[in-house]
């Protein structure tokens, strides 16, 4: 059975920092390119990074350029998103993809809210 289970979310205050986990099992992890995405209240989903299967490539929104760092342990079967210099606006819930060809899994998302 396959599961992506997100944590780490939750209350932060701007400018500050979390790290978002995303636990995967029931399939071949490694083979997998892995991305966060997130939406806000009223918006459409959107990505927000992604890594390549082996690590290899890194993609970021412009938005979250140089405050966000995705990485992944093959190893550990998780994929992480450090968040830093936090804003109001990346205030959503975040969920994590796996992709390979036409492939996708989605896990159910954690909340992050930004504020003072």
């Amino acid at each position: 059975q396959v599961q992506l289970v997100e944590s780490g979310g939750g209350l932060v205050q701007p400018g500050g920092s979390l790290r978002l986990s995303c636990a995967a099992s029931g399939f071949t992890f490694s083979s997998y390119a892995m991305s966060w995405y997130r939406q806000a209240p009223g918006k459409e989903r959107e990505l927000v990074a992604g890594i390549g299967a082996f690590g290899g490539s890194t993609n970021y929104a412009d938005s979250v350029k140089g405050r966000f760092t995705i990485s992944r342990d093959n190893v550990k079967k998780t994929v992480y998103l450090q968040m830093n210099s936090l804003k109001p606006e990346d205030t959503a819930v975040y969920y994590c993809k796996a992709q390979r060809n036409s492939m996708d899994y989605w896990g159910k998302g954690t909340l992050v809210t930004v504020s003072s």
